[in-house]
């Protein structure tokens, strides 16, 4: 297998940091014997996050800089499209116009900047999906709070145990250009503005359920204090508020401060950790009842993915 791995991230200034960390980590775990190719889609990134980012690659991991030059005029900061109900970032649209931003390329792979790799993201590219749009695992952030799971099946119409992560996958991008997924998304995003506590992840459950690969669940392992900790995971991803860089006591927090440590912002993120605040610790815990509140109002609003796709509204590709 001699192609290269195309690996995409999308950035703001706010996660450099992080990306360094996950970068530094892929890289560490890389095969010597193959290439990759870390592509960070953004927008109005630094002049000094793109030097100390571009720093970290090596002769078989090369790391480019793509603007982002899809028309964001189309999102707009309300509550329904944040993530968390409490930040807002563009960023967590970029991955929907990756099949025709770079229209070369067949698969590729997806990693949200909060992630830490503890394999070879080889392992994951090699791996076969066949004919459906994306692989990735299911969200394990939701499977043990009831709200939340009554939510993916009243709201977006997707059972539970099919509902998946965004922040990892690993894309067919032929089939989602064939099928002309971004401009159904767009289609969908400006005729019914859904309502929605997690924007991106929420359409690509609709749009694409009953033609999602599941992939192993070492490939999305999340901090989960009701769960033990997965025993060989190969990617760890700090979703939600579970995030070392911010609380103690939390699992997996020694990979990533492992990881941290020659990433070139090991400065930063100490510094942050050691400034949070009591103050945006309550702003954590309210957001987790603001979050857990829109789960059980949305499914009643009039218009949702799944009440449109039993009116007949095509909602799945």
């Amino acid at each position: 297998m001699t192609r290269e791995v195309p690996i995409f991230f999308t950035v703001d200034d706010v996660y450099a940091p992080l990306l360094a960390v996950a970068l530094n980590s892929a890289i560490k775990n890389s095969n010597p014997e193959r290439r990759y190719a870390a592509h960070v889609l953004n927008r109005g990134l630094s002049d000094e996050n793109v030097r100390k980012l571009g720093s970290l690659a090596t002769d078989n991991f090369r790391i480019d800089f793509r603007p982002m030059t899809a028309d964001m005029n189309v999102f707009d900061d309300r509550i329904n499209n944040r993530l968390r109900h409490n930040y807002f970032t563009l960023t967590i649209y970029f991955r929907l116009f990756i099949p025709t931003m770079f229209p070369d390329l067949d698969k590729g792979i997806y990693l949200d900047s909060d992630v830490v790799l503890t394999d070879d993201v080889a392992k994951l590219f090699d791996t076969e999906i066949g004919d459906n749009f994306f692989g990735a695992c299911h969200d394990l952030s939701i499977a043990d709070n009831e709200t939340l799971v009554g939510y993916t099946e009243t709201a977006v119409g997707v059972r539970g145990h099919e509902y998946i992560n965004s922040g990892v996958l690993l894309m067919n991008l032929k089939k989602m250009r064939d099928c002309d997924l971004e401009g159904h998304f767009l289609d969908l995003l400006t005729t019914y503005h859904f309502d929605s506590v997690a924007p991106d992840q929420d359409y690509l459950n609709a749009m694409c359920n009953g033609k999602i690969f599941y992939l192993d669940k070492r490939w999305d392992a999340m901090p989960n204090n009701a769960r033990p900790p997965q025993e060989d995971p190969g990617l760890i991803h700090y979703n939600l508020f579970e995030k070392p860089w911010c609380y103690d006591n939390i699992q997996y927090a020694d990979v990533f401060w492992k990881y941290a440590e020659d990433c070139g912002y090991l400065r930063e993120l100490k510094e942050h950790k050691e400034s949070y605040t009591d103050e945006q610790r309550e702003t954590d815990r309210d957001a987790i009842g603001v979050l857990v509140r829109r789960c059980m109002e949305i499914p009643l609003t009039e218009i949702t993915f799944r009440k449109l796709h039993e009116k007949g509204v095509k909602i799945r590709l």
